[in-house]
């Protein structure tokens, strides 16, 4: 018995002497977005894709530089001779992150305070910069995101492939995040199937604004 244990203690060990990134915790339940966002497509979202980021990139980055990097300055390092595994699994993590905590219960609307004014400025109307969001998720052609982010001080609308994001040396157009939208098949296909459209549509329901505002704010100091 107590060689038993001391296997399955090394077992754990092993398979966490590395563990320099862990998965935040949802702020919320798995049902908590419905119906817009559904528990079944949170719980794999979250438990199984997220997760699998997490671990992967642990893996990637055992005995690297990365390693000791937090996730958001792995983020700013990210090079064309980056590894893949380190780059795809270190973005998965932190755009999941923020796409997670972007949303919450009893949210969505029209943006107030200073964002809602700089996006009506920006786009004419909040109805437009919807649209235009819309547009980007729509014509993001295979997986990646949608982001709504501040650069050299202004709004912007832009869409990055795969686990990229705008805080990477690599993007086409680098900013500051502010909102997102994970429009890999996997965050809507359960409920929405191919109708990607649909699921844009029902993501302002959910959206944090709250936190969205506080992000803006910081990037106007």
């Amino acid at each position: 018995m107590k060689n038993l244990l001391f296997i399955l203690f090394l077992l754990v060990m092993e398979n966490t002497a590395f563990a320099q990134f862990s998965q935040e915790p949802l702020p919320y339940a798995f049902d908590a977005l419905e119906p817009s966002i559904d528990k079944a497509t949170m719980e794999i979202h979250y438990g199984k894709h997220h997760k699998a980021y997490v671990d992967n990139l642990n893996k990637a980055v055992a005995g690297t530089p990365q390693e000791k990097m937090s996730i958001l300055d792995l983020q700013k390092s990210v090079t064309a001779q980056t590894p893949a595994a380190i780059r795809n699994n270190g973005g998965g993590v932190w755009n999941h992150t923020f796409f997670f905590n972007g949303m919450a219960p009893n949210a969505g609307g029209e943006p107030k305070g200073a964002l809602g004014e700089a996006i009506k400025s920006t786009w004419g109307s909040f109805d437009h910069f919807k649209d235009e969001f819309k547009k980007a998720a729509l014509g993001r052609f295979g997986s990646g995101w949608v982001w709504l982010s501040v650069t050299d001080g202004k709004l912007v609308i832009q869409s990055t492939p795969n686990q990229d994001n705008p805080l990477m040396p690599v993007a086409d157009l680098k900013g500051i995040p502010v909102l997102s939208l994970d429009v890999w098949e996997h965050a809507y296909y359960l409920k929405y199937q191919n109708k990607r459209a649909d699921y844009a549509d029902a993501y302002w329901n959910v959206v944090n604004w709250d936190r969205a505002n506080n992000l803006y704010a910081k990037t106007l100091k």
